[in-house]
């Protein structure tokens, strides 16, 4: 199972290694850099609203779907001919109230209409997620990153095209980017469509209420969690833009420092992604199994994280202005702090999902709602005077607070360990980055002497050990993937 995880986790950063930094800083950069900071913020100001209620079309129905199929494959085709139409009439709903908060925030016309753009992108984004959490819940693993970058591929050649071919006379306008995301967006949901009929075959569609309402009933927990940490993950942009004075350029600051927190966040879900469907079988299994599962996955993405936030603290605007062209300077301190949530994000990917994994949704919401309360608090206290940088770190506040609290519960309820020798070797690492960092500030060096040191140190302290590595390369799965 260990060898198995491996395997598929490094094809998964393979693929997305490829692709999305293309699609983000090739393509979401360049398309931030051609419309200006303030354009560019209104526009992700909106994109994050359209996030806040997307859960009104999920309901906790992708994460209860990977469990109980990876617990029950031969269910695949039931849940799938009966959820299916459901969740059209979920997204009516969840478009119906999102229009609304449009409005109860002050958008109006063509504002409304690119919220409406990107409601319907949330509808294709979701069920491409639906789809996916089949082929996860069935490990085909393999199926799953195709998909999990195929978006990416359609959309850094349609947008890429509109970019190059723009000009002076007809420049880049934000509306090309959302059209060529609708596009990527259906592609990749008729594909996957495709892909799971051919798996599984041609299920009946059918609307059944008491099944429906049966499946709400068991998946509302996983719902309202999801509804809470994205209240707490992503209505900083919403807020920073309707509470500061300067709100769509101060959006447009956050977001030039959130698209590199988001970049490496989606390889953080690539762990959570392959780790939910092994959690779910091997809590049943052989819990015993978890803790190895756990430390691997733990020491990789975790010192991943240390390693990119202690890289940012000393190089921020550095980074930043090989992406951008514009306010680089403002924005690095924003870049900073949301980068060291990062590292608090990784102990909540595992550990959240582990949990996630166990059932345990009582206490993760109520440790979501309590992250709520305090990022609302921080940035209410901190927009006004700090905007951008304020926000950034009223995230870092409530991910850090979450992330502790998920790991002592794990620990305390789970057959999983959390040595001295693993807690030491992990400040020893994060103390010899910044170490290095501080002694090579302000050089041309320091960051990629910090980069080769860390990677090295990741060896040498034995977080990432080399036999997994070399197993992968080596040898034959022990699993059929597919």
């Amino acid at each position: 199972m260990k060898r198995t995880f491996i395997s598929n986790l490094v094809l998964m950063l393979i693929l997305n290694v490829v692709i999305k930094p293309v699609a983000i800083f090739g393509i979401d950069a360049n398309v931030q850099n051609r419309v200006g900071t303030e354009d560019y913020g209104l526009y992700f100001s909106l994109l994050n609203l359209s996030y806040l209620l997307v859960i009104v079309m999920d309901l906790g129905i992708n994460n209860y779907t990977t469990t109980q199929i990876a617990r029950y494959p031969k269910s695949v085709s039931k849940y799938l001919s009966k959820v299916f139409s459901f969740r059209l009439i979920l997204f009516l709903f969840y478009a119906i109230l999102t229009l609304a908060l449009g409005v109860g925030f002050g958008y109006k016309g063509e504002q409304l209409l690119l919220l409406l753009v990107l409601i319907f992108n949330q509808l294709l984004v979701t069920f491409i997620s639906y789809f996916r959490s089949h082929f996860s819940g069935l490990h085909f693993f393999k199926v799953d990153a195709v998909f999990s970058i195929l978006d990416r591929l359609v959309l850094i050649a349609i947008c890429g095209a509109l970019l190059l071919y723009s000009s002076e006379e007809s420049p880049f306008q934000l509306e090309w980017f959302v059209w060529s995301q609708t596009a990527a967006y259906g592609v990749t949901f008729l594909a996957a469509f495709a892909t799971l009929i051919q798996k599984i075959g041609m299920p009946k569609f059918r609307l059944q209420w008491m099944f429906s309402l049966a499946i709400l009933k068991k998946s509302y927990p996983y719902a309202l969690l999801v509804v809470l940490m994205t209240l707490y993950t992503r209505m900083d942009a919403v807020l920073l833009e309707r509470w500061h004075p300067d709100g769509a350029f101060q959006a447009g600051i956050y977001a030039q420092g959130y698209r590199l927190l988001d970049a490496v966040f989606m390889f953080g879900m690539i762990f959570a992604g392959l780790l939910l469907p092994i959690f779910s079988r091997l809590l049943k299994t052989n819990p015993s199994g978890i803790n190895e599962i756990m430390q691997t996955s733990r020491n990789v993405l975790v010192g991943g994280a240390l390693l990119l936030a202690s890289i940012a603290t000393f190089n921020a605007e550095y980074l930043l202005s090989l992406i951008y062209t514009n306010d680089t300077q403002l924005s690095s301190p924003t870049f900073v702090w949301l980068m060291w949530s990062f590292v608090a994000m990784a102990f909540s990917l595992l550990y959240g999902t582990l949990l996630t994994a166990k059932g345990d949704l009582r206490y993760l919401n109520q440790l979501a709602l309590i992250g709520i309360a305090l990022n609302l608090v921080f940035n209410a206290l901190l927009i006004p005077i700090y905007g951008a940088t304020g926000s950034a770190f009223a995230t870092f506040i409530t991910q850090g607070f979450t992330a502790l609290f998920q790991t002592i519960h794990c620990h305390r309820k789970l057959p999983i360990s959390f040595s001295i020798s693993d807690f030491f070797r992990l400040v020893l690492f994060i103390f010899l980055l910044l170490l290095i960092g501080w002694l090579l500030n302000g050089t041309n060096t320091s960051l990629y002497i910090q980069l080769i040191v860390g990677v090295l140190l990741l060896f040498v302290l034995k977080l990432v050990h080399h036999k997994d590595l070399l197993s992968v390369l080596s040898s034959k799965e022990e699993e059929m993937l597919d």
